[in-house]
């Protein structure tokens, strides 16, 4: 029998420290269509990801989808891939290291920050455990998507669910669910945009592409869209432009279902035949470099636009680890920290 005295011997693992979980979507490890494959298998088989009958969208994605699609997408990693990896890696962990040393400076060692991957490696459980060794028993995750979407943050949500359903004590828990309105977010991407016309003069229209989602998705509820309408309406207002001069437009459209309109490559297109000389592009919706703006946008993208007779293409990168960027999103982590020290 376990008497009182016998049970205060049972080890307990101090838990005093907090963890800050930074997430983002992830990465092949290679540029290979081996790894892509993997990647993409993990990505498209998320019920949040694709709303398909599991039985019919099993069959599609093994029998065609994978056999297909990795010798391409792979192709296109090769275009962007660097010395240090895939870009959103290399830069996640800028983020990463940036914003533990920002907090380091307020909090010291009472506060730990890791990096994982919604899919790919490091994994969300690797993540947490590594937060659960180090003392956290308290736990803040930042999904790194400015705009929510079940899509993502719901997602994100699940993997971290699916990780401590297994786990005898969970930590406390808080998690951010966007932030595509908060100002000092709208602040940042203004003075990007302000920064890149200084060095490189203004361009006759400014592009906000967003990645899209089915319009299917939107129907049933998913408010995504409207969030990244108040972020380009927030971003107009801040760079003191109009609707016609500065319009929000979606990207990355996968299958044959309508997205959310209006498209990317649609509106460059028309833009070009009209005769629309040098178009600026941002894409507020990713928190770092990744394919989507490194191939999709500033190579793809600008090729449709010349080809359609337009001028030149100039992407500003994304916020990435930007000075102005990790005191935001340090600032933010902050905010959401308040009454757990």
């Amino acid at each position: 029998m376990m008497t009182e005295t016998s049970q205060h011997k049972h080890p307990v693992k101090k838990a005093s420290k907090i963890g800050v979980l930074l997430t983002n979507l992830g990465t092949p490890d290679e540029a290979t269509p081996a790894a892509v494959k993997r990647y993409l298998k993990e990505f498209l088989w998320d019920p949040r990801v694709v709303e398909q009958p599991r039985w019919l969208w099993w069959l599609v994605l093994n029998g065609v989808i994978l056999n297909i699609r990795p010798k391409k997408s792979a192709a296109a990693y090769q275009k962007v891939w660097t010395k240090d990896g895939s870009p959103l890696m290399a830069i996640s962990r800028q983020q990463e290291k940036a914003i533990a040393s920002k907090l380091a400076e307020k909090y010291g060692e009472d506060v730990v920050v890791e990096l994982a991957m919604r899919y790919g490696n490091p994994s969300v459980k690797s993540a947490l455990e590594a937060l659960k060794d180090k003392g956290c028993g308290k736990v803040l995750v930042l999904p790194l998507y400015p705009q929510y979407s079940a899509t993502t943050i719901a997602s994100t949500f699940d993997a971290v669910a699916d990780v401590l359903k297994l786990w005898r004590r969970i930590p406390a828990l808080r998690m951010v669910d966007g932030y595509h309105d908060d100002e000092g977010y709208i602040q940042v991407l203004a003075d990007s945009v302000r920064a890149h016309w200084d060095k490189n003069g203004k361009g006759e229209r400014l592009l906000l592409s967003f990645h899209g989602i089915p319009q299917r998705y939107f129907k049933a509820g998913d408010p995504y869209p409207c969030l990244c309408w108040k972020t380009g309406r927030l971003l107009r207002e801040a760079l003191g432009m109009d609707e016609e001069h500065c319009k929000v437009t979606f990207q990355s459209r996968f299958g044959r279902e309508p997205w959310v309109e209006p498209y990317t490559d649609g509106t460059l297109k028309a833009w070009g035949k009209e005769g629309v000389g040098d178009v600026d592009v941002i894409c507020p919706g990713f928190s770092a470099d990744c394919l989507e703006t490194l191939e999709e946008i500033s190579m793809e993208n600008a090729g449709i636009f010349a080809e359609s007779g337009g001028g030149t293409l100039r992407y500003i990168p994304a916020l990435n680890a930007q000075a102005g960027h990790i005191d935001y999103l340090s600032g933010l982590i902050d905010r959401q920290l308040q009454g757990w020290l």
